[in-house]
């Protein structure tokens, strides 16, 4: 590396939050960017492993060949640092800003709770290449005569729509929104990440050959069968968007509603797009009671002080999760530790080892959430009975598998144990010779990045199978 004893040498520094009282105003990203000597500096730190295990298996499901960028950008290249990242990875300005950072954590220096900012320097990286205008188009030199479909422009569909136009073939991509994104449009709340940045990507892909398709629901507006015939392939790239039903006595009251359509009105509205029926859900004046533990949760969280939430409190059937992990016994692999995101910094009540009994109301309405605690079965333990003041509820408690709406009533393919549609991680290829899936629609609900790594990874084999062998990387 070019700091060998960096590492010993050099800090770590994270990169710093507007203050909550300021950022709960808008909805814009608040992250204040490390300075580019700062960057570099963080770069410096990465120590030359035996074994890098941030970009194995435990680390980066994308692959991203980490040490050979941090010296890139420590050595001052950045126009080949973000060429080296962007050979592993399609949108890293994406994952730069929404990956939980399993790189970090698998990092050799985690070890002693100082990591390579790897996170950070990623999104320094992607940002460096945007404003220098390295994000070009890179169409095929020739095209290969096939035409391939793909359903849903979620990370799986975008990753794998744009590898196989880059391969020479005619994709088409079939949206039911009127814009691209799928859950990094509509799940995920600008704040996180603006939705700009989807749209150069958008543009890039449609110089690239991709034809886009908006507002084309299939199972709806064209058939399954249609789909099939008027394609050489199919990719599915269709997310787990079939909420888990927590059958809480309480639930048809008014001012209860799953995470997902709460979250995605609000992406609407500053979209700019139109609610159509779609009652408002909004929090502001209201208490708020967040069901659920994970990132989504937070999301609710923070969108919800963003519109002027009295309280919000969050509540977690889990117990509280130790401050600091057995390094010895769980390195590398991720950890089970307390986290608190930047959306639950801003002020929310957390509740561990809660049960929600049931929602309880007036006259058609929510008026407050009853809860017990739990013994280590997550069992509720009787006499524990407390109340929590609730106007609006949102329930955060994960994805049960894909729609079963629509496409899959038309296209009745294999299903796994958890309902997901059946295929390996090697060939993707689902019980039907023409139809492959990739991302959450078969491995279940799971982070942006493994959706990245599957839509690559599912195009390469369709690519080998149309051609009998395929340059792309898998």
């Amino acid at each position: 590396m070019g700091k060998v004893t960096g590492f010993l040498e050099i800090d770590r520094q994270e990169q710093k939050y507007q203050p909550a009282a300021d950022r709960i105003r808008h909805f814009r990203e608040f992250v204040i960017p490390l300075e580019e000597a700062e960057v570099r500096r963080q770069a410096a730190r990465c120590m030359d492993c035996g074994i890098p295990y941030c970009h194995g298996p435990h680390g980066c499901p994308v692959n991203n060949q980490i040490p050979d960028w941090n010296d890139l950008v420590h050595a001052g290249d950045w126009e080949e640092a973000a060429r080296d990242l962007h050979s592993t990875n399609n949108f890293p300005e994406m994952t730069g800003r929404i990956c939980p950072a399993p790189c970090e954590e698998a990092c050799t220096l985690n070890l002693e709770d100082i990591p390579v900012t790897i996170k950070a320097i990623e999104q320094a990286v992607a940002d460096r290449a945007f404003q220098e205008g390295w994000i070009r188009p890179e169409p095929p030199q020739r095209k290969t005569g096939k035409r391939i479909a793909v359903v849903g422009s979620g990370p799986a569909g975008l990753a794998g729509a744009q590898q196989l136009a880059r391969a020479g073939h005619d994709v088409h991509l079939y949206e039911r929104e009127p814009n691209a994104g799928g859950l990094l449009r509509y799940g995920i709340p600008d704040f996180k990440m603006e939705k700009h940045y989807i749209d150069v990507r958008v543009a890039q892909m449609q110089a690239e050959g991709v034809t886009f398709h908006f507002g084309v629901s299939i199972g709806k507006d064209m058939t399954a069968d249609e789909l099939i015939e008027g394609h050489d392939a199919v990719l599915l790239g269709c997310g787990a968007e079939r909420p888990r039903d927590p059958q809480i006595p309480g639930m048809d009251l008014e001012g209860v509603h799953y995470a997902m359509p709460y979250l995605v009105q609000q992406n609407r509205r500053i979209g700019g797009e139109d609610l159509g029926d779609e009652a408002p859900i909004l929090a502001g004046g209201k208490h708020v009671v967040v069901i659920g533990g994970g990132d989504t949760a937070s999301d609710c969280i923070g969108t919800a002080f963003r519109q002027g939430a009295v309280a919000v409190t969050q509540l977690d059937i889990r117990p509280v999760p130790p401050q600091r992990e057995n390094k010895l016994l769980v390195w590398p692999y991720w950890p089970t530790k307390l986290r608190t995101s930047s959306s639950q910094a801003e002020g929310v009540e957390r509740e561990f080892s809660a049960a929600t009994i049931a929602i309880e109301g007036r006259h058609g309405r929510a008026r407050r959430v009853r809860c017990m605690r739990v013994d280590e079965q997550r069992e509720p333990i009787e006499g524990t009975d407390f109340h929590i003041r609730a106007d609006l509820v949102l329930l955060a408690i994960g994805f049960a598998g894909p729609v079963e709406e629509g496409l899959l009533e038309q296209l009745p393919l294999e299903r796994d144990a958890r309902t997901n549609v059946k295929a390996d991680d090697i060939s993707y290829l689902t019980s039907h010779p023409k139809v492959w899936v990739a991302g959450d629609m078969r491995r279940g609900q799971s982070l942006v990045v493994w959706a990245i790594r599957e839509g690559r990874q599912a195009a390469h084999a369709i690519d080998k199978t149309l051609m009998g062998e395929s340059a792309l990387p898998r």
